[in-house]
């Protein structure tokens, strides 16, 4: 039986990335999935039938996570069109680096809103179908800037350094509900996002990795597939890191 058979996920920010790969990896071990990005663009409709080609129920929903009326509409779609929600993956997030004295206050706000309130948005509408099933696991993406920190980027750590807090505070809440909450932090993930990163800052970046290189996003959706099945039934409130030994 395949680690994920018959459950049902949402994976936010999906359509590219990082998210992408943890729907794929989870639709391999049988998951139906449900996720969303905020346009119903050519790249929501090819990643749909990749996700369905592999033989499960998938489904792409324009949504604004970091607004918490579009949010709660979704979760109520995606339940009405699903049934059920067994794992929950905030994985929506972007970047707008500057260094502090450069940086404007809509680039914060930015970044704030969609990586962190869109996990607070997304886990407040699913606790709801969670709670009563009495069981589900919330899986959010942190990064290992929101751990140590990363000049020109304090937005971004903020807002991954908040997700942990938020992770754990849940844990500790929804635990006795037999729900569980965990959060992965990458290292350096070769994707689109990390690809907009200058040659030279990126060959540094990976000069300062043990293991020499970047990881892939398929690297990341194996972790996540842990912490989304059994294999992970008694692991809750955690942060792990991917990250090529970048972080110990």
């Amino acid at each position: 039986m395949k680690l994920l058979e018959g459950k049902t996920a949402i994976v936010t920010g999906a359509s590219r990335g990082i998210g992408k790969a943890i729907a794929l990896k989870f639709a391999e071990e049988g998951c139906n999935i449900a996720f969303t990005d905020l346009f119903a663009d050519e790249n929501m409709k090819n990643t749909e039938a990749e996700i369905t080609a592999l033989g499960v129920k998938a489904k792409g929903y324009a949504s604004n996570a970091a607004n918490f009326e579009d949010t709660d509409r979704v979760v109520n779609e995606i339940v009405d069109d699903f049934g059920a929600i067994d794992a929950l993956v905030n994985n929506a997030g972007i970047t707008k680096d500057a260094l502090l004295m450069r940086m404007t206050e809509d680039q914060w706000d930015a970044v704030i809103n969609v990586n962190l309130k869109s996990v607070f948005n997304f886990t407040k509408a699913a606790q709801k179908i969670m709670l009563k099933q009495k069981s589900g696991s919330i899986i959010n993406l942190s990064s290992v800037v929101g751990v140590s920190g990363n000049a020109g980027q304090s937005n971004y750590s903020a807002s991954k350094a908040g997700i942990i807090g938020f992770t754990k505070s849940i844990a500790k809440e929804l635990g006795s509900r037999g729900i569980r909450s965990n959060a992965i932090a990458p290292g350096f993930i070769i994707t689109e996002m990390t690809a907009k990163i200058p040659e030279d800052a990126r060959k540094q970046w990976e000069a300062n990795i043990p293991m020499r290189r970047g990881g892939s996003p398929e690297e990341v959706a194996k972790v996540a597939l842990f912490l989304a099945s059994d294999l992970s039934s008694y692991v809750s409130g955690q942060v792990i890191n991917v990250c090529g030994a970048m972080n110990t």
